[in-house]
């Protein structure tokens, strides 16, 4: 996850350049359930309303809960399918935040009424994100359920309006990037405290529709208007959060944009940018699966590393016998083509690596979404840099 936020306030009040502290274990995205009363057209673990087998009940995740607490993981973010579906998830939840966890659910939205929300603010959930993939017929269409976008904002705000911070999630494609100004508004004008604007990773359902990829110049002109609105909210003192996630090539893409405007402040977010350090999959970031098989992040579905009820997870994530787990967990980490070259690859990382398998069938390939241009990371001098498209409703 990149903080465009916290970058922008570290441009306005520069804090002292401490050494690099990792969390003590990684955090840990747990899709508890895969049912889910929606089909999006981008989902990673291509759920459907129906129940899954073999996933496990609720001794077995309080089991594995027992050792995420003993390996010292920090947070944990109960995901699914939809996980208000699963039964015990109220259990779940409140055991999370008596033993210490950072809890956070990842919801749709849709299920989120006047019957449960005095459940969902009993629980004391640090944050709760909801899906949000354009404005109404838009956000119905990728969701493929009429009526899910006003049932999506119902939920919303009660959250809201039970001071549970909440957050808008939002996946951008070449369908809805045009709908991005009037999400970031719906932001502003419902007072929602965070917005996660997620790259189109190749997974799932996503890795069927990464023809629908926005092109590189529709995400610089994202980036831009997120950079943007982060900046404004930081000068005016508010709390709410810009973030992004899978493209780590956006932090390379930030220091070019203080550069730009704040150049006297580009030495020290280098630094800042180097200590955050890019892509952390199989290192920072975690992901378990319904029937409990461990993935290097949520993305890595089709790659097994081991499963929770056969083997401790601090035993299978600390196990780099598995050549991608050793790949990942390299120092720096060994990739090829432009990735491989970049003069930024200490602050990005090499990017995501599961969407180099996805095109290319090897892992350690450069990413294809790489957004920036060869003169850009240092590999050109005659390379122009492409305008910031300007995307038009239509």
């Amino acid at each position: 996850m990149f903080r465009i936020s916290q970058f922008m306030r570290e441009v306005l009040n520069p804090t002292p350049i401490g050494p690099k502290r990792n969390p003590p274990g990684p955090v840990v995205i747990w899709n508890l359930v895969r049912r889910c009363n929606l089909t999006c057209k981008h989902c990673y673990s291509i759920s459907a309303d129906t129940d899954f087998p073999n996933e496990l009940n609720t001794d077995q995740v309080f089991h594995v809960m027992d050792d995420l607490k003993q390996f010292r993981v920090p947070v944990l973010i109960l995901s699914g399918g939809e996980p208000l579906l699963r039964p015990d998830i109220f259990d779940i939840a409140h055991r999370a935040k008596e033993m210490g966890f950072y809890t956070a659910l990842s919801t749709n939205g849709t299920l989120i009424d006047e019957k449960n929300i005095d459940k969902i603010a009993a629980v004391g959930f640090d944050y709760l994100g909801i899906s949000i993939d354009g404005i109404a017929e838009t956000h119905d269409k990728f969701r493929r359920k009429d009526g899910a976008f006003d049932a999506s904002m119902t939920g919303l705000r009660l959250c809201r309006d039970r001071d549970i911070k909440v957050g808008l999630r939002f996946t951008m494609t070449q369908d809805n990037s045009h709908e991005l100004p009037q999400l970031i508004e719906l932001m502003e004008r419902e007072r929602i405290d965070k917005f996660y604007f997620s790259h189109l990773n190749y997974a799932g359902r996503g890795n069927k529709n990464k023809k629908d990829d926005v092109f590189l110049n529709t995400t610089r002109w994202a980036m831009d208007l997120l950079f943007d609105h982060a900046m404004n909210e930081a000068r005016q003192g508010k709390s709410t959060e810009f973030v992004t996630g899978n493209n780590d090539a956006d932090g390379v893409y930030l220091l070019h944009w203080v550069e730009r405007y704040f150049p006297e402040k580009a030495e020290h977010i280098r630094a800042k940018l180097v200590q955050w350090g890019g892509n952390s999959s199989g290192v920072n970031i975690s992901n378990i699966d319904n029937q409990g098989y461990v993935h290097p992040d949520t993305m890595w579905w089709h790659y097994n590393l081991g499963n929770v009820k056969e083997r401790p997870f601090s035993e299978i994530w600390m196990d780099t016998s598995d050549p991608i787990m050793a790949g990942l967990k390299a120092s720096p980490r060994k990739i090829s083509g432009r990735c491989g070259q970049c003069q930024f690859f200490d602050i990005c990382g090499g990017n995501t690596r599961v969407r180099a398998l996805q095109v290319t069938d090897d892992p350690w390939s450069e990413d294809p979404a790489c957004y920036l241009t060869d003169q850009e990371i240092g590999l050109s001098d005659n390379t122009e840099t492409p305008q910031p498209t300007v995307v038009k409703a239509g």
